[in-house]
């Protein structure tokens, strides 16, 4: 007889938090949701189960000895894309998907060193070089059709902006994003066609077997990469912010991006700008009534050069 799954605490809040009833009736299904699958894929539980905001991660063995973890997540429109991408990139640069069963969004992932991030790694410029030619060869693949448009996504930011700016308490606030939103409506027509990460920092890139280093939890989006640097360069912010060298740490992150990804740095700079956007618009979405101050600083580091 399998053993009961346990679900982490903090899943079961995230979940309850995040989708309400919903959410709260698919925590309720999930010990006999992995009962299922463990049973169906043939695998045995091989450690304690780990958990992020979104999915439970037990780590298994299948039937001849492989280490894998399967992941289980509540479906919606961002795993649909996930494993539409992990299916794409097929193991290029980013964590290989052994079996999936799209209705319930269940994944059987290779397993990678959980405990050793791209954080591991002291030198900053190192762990950016490593994430920035991942990110390359990530990007370096057309979007296939299924996932959302950055060009849909970006026209609807601009249609959210007079509200948002309205909520804002701070005169200077109000026209920063003003601002941020005219690059936005400058980028708007050629949003780009890439399979974009939207999620790619120190933390998810792992250490692995069969290559240094791969990156995990994609949330794919078709566009340009520019709108995909704000992950990297918000990396490890507490450490940059402690050091008290923001700007230099930015522009520097900024600079070995574009080189290694081949970007136009002013397009880059304002898809940046309207990444840090889009997280606005979410936090003034959730009550808040002032920018982030990560934010702030990103920008004014790209524009005040």
């Amino acid at each position: 007889m399998l053993e009961a799954v346990e679900v982490p605490q903090s899943l079961a809040v995230s979940y309850a938090r995040g989708f309400g009833e919903e959410g709260r009736a698919w925590i309720a299904g999930l010990p006999a949701l992995a009962a299922e699958f463990l049973d169906r894929w043939e695998l045995e539980r091989d450690g304690a189960a780990g958990a992020g905001e979104a999915s439970l991660v037990l780590p298994v063995l299948r039937k001849h000895g492989t280490r894998a973890v399967l992941k289980l997540q509540m479906p919606r429109e961002e795993t649909t894309a996930a494993l539409i991408g992990l299916r794409t990139w097929n193991g290029a640069g980013m964590v290989r998907l052994l079996d999936q069963d799209p209705g319930s969004s269940t994944m059987l992932l290779e397993r990678l060193d959980a405990a050793r991030t791209l954080t591991s790694i002291e030198d900053d410029d190192v762990a950016m070089g490593i994430l920035a030619e991942l990110q390359a060869r990530l990007v370096r693949v057309p979007a296939p059709p299924g996932l959302r448009s950055l060009g849909n996504i970006a026209t609807e930011m601009l249609e959210q902006v007079p509200e948002a700016v309205a909520a804002l308490a701070d005169p200077a606030d109000r026209q920063l994003l003003r601002g941020w939103a005219s690059a936005v409506a400058e980028l708007v027509g050629e949003p780009g066609d890439r399979m974009l990460h939207w999620d790619l920092h120190y933390d998810n890139v792992l250490a692995a077997h069969r290559e240094p280093w791969l990156a995990i939890d994609p949330e794919p989006l078709a566009g340009d990469p520019g709108f995909d640097l704000w992950p990297a360069l918000d990396s490890r912010w507490d450490d940059v912010v402690t050091k008290g060298d923001a700007p230099r740490v930015v522009r520097r992150r900024f600079d070995l991006l574009t080189e290694v990804l081949g970007l136009d740095r002013a397009r880059a700079t304002g898809w940046t700008l309207g990444r840090l956007l889009q997280n606005s618009l979410w936090a003034i979405d959730d009550g808040e009534t002032a920018l982030d101050p990560a934010s702030v600083a990103i920008a004014e580091s790209l524009l005040n050069r």
